[in-house]
């Protein structure tokens, strides 16, 4: 039962604060990709899952992490969200990467056009004062992308092998 509760929130827990981290201060700490990356291990080894697949999850956040970190030097995204998204792909392995990565391209599209439009008016007075949101609406400012990670990653999860192992009736019961 604990495995099984787990599995149901701290994947989802981590997501949601790597999005929060990200919208309110533009950045993602290390912490939040180490803490998703022990969690893989720690719920992989104490769920059973074969030395094989282990390796393929593996192979998975390595070539994400090869992949993100060159749009990183580019400049086209920030290293938090290049370590987020890695540790991203080595929970949902190769079986759930395109996934992953075609709700991230739509989610991210739409952040970045959401927000170069909320760049073009002015903040109200009232608003102004909020760093965070003044941050968020400075137009040399970048696009806080973990919020689109996270929600792809959310619409995921479900379709995991993670979350179909989960007895549900028998949470329901307690």
């Amino acid at each position: 039962m604990i495995l099984d509760l787990a599995r149901l929130l701290l994947f989802p827990a981590l997501m949601a604060f790597a999005a929060a981290s990200d919208l309110f201060t533009m950045t993602i700490s290390n912490r939040v990709s180490l803490a998703l990356v022990a969690g893989f291990f720690a719920l992989a080894l104490a769920g059973g899952m074969a030395p094989y697949e282990m390796l393929s999850h593996v192979g998975a956040g390595a070539l994400l992490l090869v992949v993100a970190f060159t749009c990183f030097a580019m400049g086209w995204v920030g290293g938090g969200d290049a370590k987020v998204a890695a540790s991203v792909a080595l929970w949902f392995g190769f079986a759930q990467l395109m996934n992953f990565l075609l709700y991230a391209s739509l989610f991210g599209g739409a952040l970045t056009l959401l927000l170069l439009q909320f760049r073009q008016w002015p903040l109200p007075y009232g608003l102004a004062g909020q760093a965070w949101l003044a941050r968020l609406h400075a137009k040399e400012s970048g696009i806080p992308y973990g919020i689109a990670l996270a929600l792809s990653a959310l619409m995921v999860y479900p379709e995991t092998e993670w979350v179909k192992s989960i007895d549900l009736a028998h949470l329901a019961l307690r």
